[in-house]
C-alpha cells in the first residue's frame, strides 16, 4: 500500500465522511472548496508527498485523536464538522494582527529576543515595551479572543458559576466600585477589544473611551462596538498609556483590567491618569503583581516570573507593595486595597489547570489548548496561517504553564485591586 492510499484509510476511519465527500478526493487538492474534511485531506496528501509514512503519522495521529474524540462526542455530524470548520477560520483568518503574514515570523523572533529565555534584559523590555508590547498584541490578541471571548482577563469565581459570568461579575464590581453613574465619561487604560469596555458601559449607561497603542486591537473593537450597537456611547483613542492625548480633568472616573502591567514604570502611568481624572473623582483596577510571598532569590519563583512575562508581553511584574507606593507618590488617596485572588472560591488559574476540564470554557483547558495547538500546527503547514503562530501558541502555553504554577503557590495574583481617589481641588 502506497503512502496516499494509507493516509487516505486514516482520514476515512478517523473523519468519516459522505459518498460525495469521499470521491472528492479523486481530485486535485487545489479544487476542494474549504472544508474540515479537505483541511485535513490537504493535509495528508502534502505529507504523503514529501514525508515518510511515519514522520507523517506522529505529526498528523494527535490531530486526528482530537479530531475523533470530538466526533464521538458529537450527536449530529453536520453540526460537528461546522464547528471544527469555524474554529479553523477564526485560528487562520486573524492570525498575525497587523503584521504582514509573510513578517510574522520575522515578528515573533524580535519579540522573543526582548525575554530572559531568549537572553533578554529586563531593562531592555521596558526601554522597548512599545514595540514589544505591540508585537506582542498582534500575534497574540487572534489566540486570545479565540480562548476568552472578548473580555482578556481572570475573576474570582463562585462553585457552580461559568467563567464568562464570573468575567461579567468581576466587571460590575469594579463599575459598582466606582460609583459610576449615566451620561459621566469613563476611561479604559489598555482597553484590548472592548470587551470589558462595552459590558461596563451598558451596565452603568455610561460612555466609555477605550485607550490603546495597538492599531488592530482597535479596529478589531470598533467592529465589535458597531455590531452590539454601542458605537455611540463607546469609542477607540489609539495612544500610549504614559502619554495620553487628553487635557487635564477630562474623566469622570477611570479603570485598567489587568492592563497597567504593560507600563515600563507604574509611577509614570498613574500619574498620567491622576492628570486626567477629575479631582475628587476615583480610579479602580485590576493589577498583575507578585505578592509578598514571591522570593527573589528563589530560583523557581524567578522561573516562573519569566514565563509570564514572555507569555504575556510584559516588561517586569511588580510586587503588591510597589503598585501601592506609586499610587501614592502619584498623588492618590488609596480608599482601599486587596488582593481578590485570597478570597475566591475556586481558583482564578482553573481554567488553565491541567487537572480541569470544562465545556463551557473548553478552549481554555489543557485539552483545549492541545486541540489548538494541532490545529495551528496544521494551518500553518497547509499555509493557511502564517509561518511563526505556532511558536506563538507555544510561549502563550508556557505563561498558561508559569500563570498556573503562580497561583498555585501564590506568589502571583493578576487580581490586586485598589479603588484610589484624586483629592478635591479645595482639599489640597
Amino acid at each position: 500500500m502506497n503512502n496516499v492510499t494509507v493516509h487516505c484509510t486514516i482520514v476515512v476511519s478517523l473523519v468519516p465522511t459522505s459518498r460525495s465527500h469521499t470521491q472528492s478526493h479523486t481530485l486535485p487538492c487545489h479544487l476542494f472548496p474549504f472544508s474540515i474534511q479537505s483541511l485535513v485531506f490537504t493535509l495528508f496528501f502534502n505529507l504523503s508527498l514529501s514525508l515518510s509514512p511515519f514522520i507523517s503519522l506522529y505529526i498528523l495521529l494527535p490531530f486526528h485523536r482530537v479530531l475523533r474524540f470530538f466526533y464521538l462526542l458529537s450527536s449530529k455530524r453536520r453540526r460537528f464538522l461546522s464547528l471544527l470548520e469555524e474554529v479553523a477560520m477564526d485560528l487562520a483568518s486573524n492570525l498575525g494582527g497587523k503584521i504582514d503574514k509573510q513578517e510574522v515570523l520575522s515578528a515573533v523572533e524580535q519579540y522573543e529576543k526582548y525575554h530572559v529565555f531568549h537572553g533578554g534584559q529586563e531593562e531592555e523590555r521596558k526601554a522597548n515595551y512599545t514595540d514589544m508590547v505591540n508585537k506582542y498584541y498582534d500575534l497574540a490578541t487572534s489566540f486570545y479572543e479565540f480562548g476568552w471571548g472578548e473580555s482578556f482577563h481572570f475573576a474570582p469565581r463562585w462553585k457552580g458559576e461559568e467563567l464568562r459570568e464570573s468575567i461579567k461579575r468581576h466587571e460590575h464590581f469594579l463599575a459598582l466600585q466606582l460609583g459610576l453613574k449615566p451620561g459621566q465619561k469613563v476611561l479604559d487604560v489598555g482597553c484590548g477589544i472592548g470587551g470589558p469596555l462595552r459590558e461596563i458601559s451598558r451596565f452603568s449607561f455610561t460612555s466609555v473611551t477605550g485607550l490603546n497603542n495597538n492599531e488592530y486591537q482597535i479596529s478589531r473593537g470598533k467592529e465589535l462596538n458597531r455590531i452590539t450597537g454601542v458605537d455611540k456611547t463607546c469609542d477607540f483613542v489609539k495612544a500610549d498609556f504614559m502619554k495620553m492625548p487628553f487635557p487635564d480633568n477630562s474623566f469622570d472616573a477611570v479603570y485598567a483590567i489587568e492592563a497597567t502591567c504593560h507600563a515600563p514604570d507604574a509611577y509614570g502611568c498613574y500619574k498620567e491618569i491622576y492628570r486626567v481624572l477629575k479631582p475628587g473623582q476615583c480610579f479602580a483596577a485590576y493589577e498583575w503583581c507578585m505578592t509578598d510571598s514571591f522570593d527573589p532569590s528563589n530560583q523557581e519563583h524567578q522561573k516562573i516570573k519569566a514565563e509570564i512575562e514572555i507569555g504575556d508581553g510584559l516588561p517586569d511584574i511588580r510586587l503588591t507593595t510597589k503598585c501601592l507606593e506609586a499610587l501614592k507618590q502619584a498623588g492618590f488617596e488609596v480608599v482601599w486595597e486587596k488582593d481578590l485572588a485570597v478570597d475566591s472560591p475556586l481558583p482564578w488559574y482553573l481554567p488553565l489547570d491541567t487537572s480541569h476540564f470544562s465545556l463551557s470554557s473548553f478552549r481554555l483547558t489543557s485539552v483545549g489548548r492541545f486541540f489548538t495547538k494541532n490545529m495551528v500546527k496544521a494551518l500553518e503547514f497547509i499555509g493557511l496561517a502564517p509561518k511563526g503562530s505556532q511558536r506563538v501558541q507555544d510561549f502563550l502555553e508556557k505563561a498558561a504553564e508559569g500563570l498556573v504554577e503562580g497561583g498555585k503557590r501564590e506568589i502571583f495574583t493578576p487580581m490586586y485591586f485598589f479603588l484610589a481617589r484624586k483629592p478635591d481641588s479645595n482639599s489640597d
